[in-house]
């Protein structure tokens, strides 16, 4: 029989953990593979104009945002698997039907049926019913991984396939992703228990105080803005290589493939520099105005290839950096209790941002070129910079879930015993849950006195 209290990783839960991650990969590798190539082969559809290409690119993050936060809560009541395999089926028919369409039009309606599929809620918390306590954080950073993985390949691979297939063939690859995501899911191992876990789920008790918390909400701008910039950018850049540079469009995977590996690479330092020294509001700064300073040099220098390279290879570095680091920021920042809800409203905004993205992108293009894009994005990460120069450094905490054992839920001062233990900086206890859920930092926490309280 596996040790509850193992620091080992059981097999049931490492298959569930790999499983979700690929289910994850599989699902973004299919949203994100059209990005670098339909502003240049969409322009080959019926009806296609620059203003409705933005719109394909981002609708599907507009269903998105909308159905994020219901589906996730919409799973507590009716349980995950369904609401997962119905999304995966949904996600699916939309790629079906922009793979069977021949205008813009089609394409648009299966973006934004792609996008009706919100099942990230759902995913995250069948991995907390699945995994324990003590590994939950290893699991997420799986999921986390593999997102990032899948950002990357997509960039490469879809200039690639497009290149050989046609755009349709990404729409129908993109279909059978979906479904061998299913089957994945219908491998995995049966939950024993439907956790309500806050960490990991929308708590709508939680909702208000999340919308309140001003550095959660310049949080939430922040992956707002990157991905609008993201989307707009990616109306552009595609199309500055073929006008600015004359690289043919099959040949544009080796740039996405140079800059994102460079950019990878580069954004590393960063990190361990911001969590080790504890300065990610110095980098988060630093970041958004590089981002910005990028959007800067595409409108007055992206005239050759070797410019709109280091461009992108300093974009992807700053990027990437802020998508690693803003998950960590909510983590830090939320109330005990909060990180599941903190979670979900980050997500919606990022998806939200997503669609308006392509359309401001799509719409600035055939308003005044590509030069107009890179200056509205500019703008954009200019008011940004405003915005988050007033944050405060965050928090160097982590967040536990603790279960209590019944003398410990009886005791009426367990939380300001909780909030006395050294190291704790919030605690909150719920007895619906049989559980306290506290904020450390680890470098200062008296651990065995947290655990004689809640034993």
């Amino acid at each position: 029989m596996q040790d509850p209290y193992s620091e080992r990783m059981s097999a049931s839960e490492t298959r569930a953990a790999s499983g979700l991650a690929l289910v994850f990969a599989f699902r973004m590798l299919g949203m994100f593979m059209v990005l670098p190539v339909l502003a240049t082969y969409g322009m080959d559809l019926q009806g296609a104009t620059p203003a409705l290409i933005g719109l394909a690119i981002g609708a599907y993050g507009l269903t998105q945002a909308l159905l994020q936060i219901p589906f996730g809560i919409l799973s507590d009541r009716i349980g995950r698997l369904p609401i997962i395999y119905f999304g995966l089926l949904i996600f699916a028919a939309g790629a079906v039907l922009a793979a069977m369409s021949d205008s813009i039009w089609g394409v648009i309606a299966g973006r934004i049926l792609q996008g009706a599929g919100a099942i990230s809620a759902a995913v995250m918390a069948l991995l907390s019913d699945l995994t324990r306590e003590q590994h939950r954080t290893k699991a997420m950073a799986m999921i986390g991984m593999s997102i990032g993985l899948s950002f990357a390949v997509a960039m490469v691979i879809g200039p690639l396939v497009a290149r050989a297939f046609g755009l349709s063939a990404l729409f129908w690859l993109t279909a059978a992703l979906a479904l061998l995501g299913g089957v994945i899911v219908a491998t995995l191992p049966r939950a024993q228990r439907h956790l309500q876990h806050r960490e990991s789920g929308v708590a709508s008790q939680a909702l208000g105080a999340t919308l309140r918390h001003p550095d959660l909400l310049r949080l939430d701008i922040s992956i707002f803005a990157l991905h609008a910039i993201l989307m707009a950018s990616f109306v552009a850049l595609p199309l500055a290589l073929v006008e600015e540079a004359a690289l043919p469009k099959d040949e544009h995977w080796w740039v996405y493939l140079t800059a994102l590996l460079v950019g990878f690479l580069g954004m590393v330092p960063f990190i361990i520099y911001g969590e080790k020294k504890r300065q990610m509001r110095r980098v988060l700064l630093g970041a958004v105005g590089v981002l910005l300073l990028c959007e800067l040099f595409f409108w007055q220098f992206g005239h050759g290839l070797w410019a709109l390279v280091v461009g992108m290879v300093i974009f992807f570095t700053a990027f990437n950096l802020l998508e690693a680091s803003l998950p960590s920021l909510i983590s830090k920042v939320a109330p005990a209790g909060g990180k599941g809800t903190a979670m979900g409203v980050y997500s919606t905004s990022q998806f939200l941002g997503a669609g308006l993205g392509g359309i401001l992108g799509g719409w600035l293009y055939q308003l005044g070129g590509l030069e107009v894009v890179f200056a509205g994005c500019a703008g954009l990460g200019a008011l940004w910079l405003l915005i988050v120069w007033s944050m405060r450094e965050p928090p160097y905490v982590t967040s536990l879930r603790l279960p209590l054992s019944e003398s410990a839920l009886s005791n009426p001062e367990l939380t300001s015993q909780l909030l006395a233990v050294s190291g704790v900086s919030d605690a909150i206890v719920l007895a619906e849950e049989g559980a306290a859920y506290v904020k450390v930092d680890t470098q200062q926490l008296d651990r065995a006195a947290l655990d004689r309280l809640v034993a």
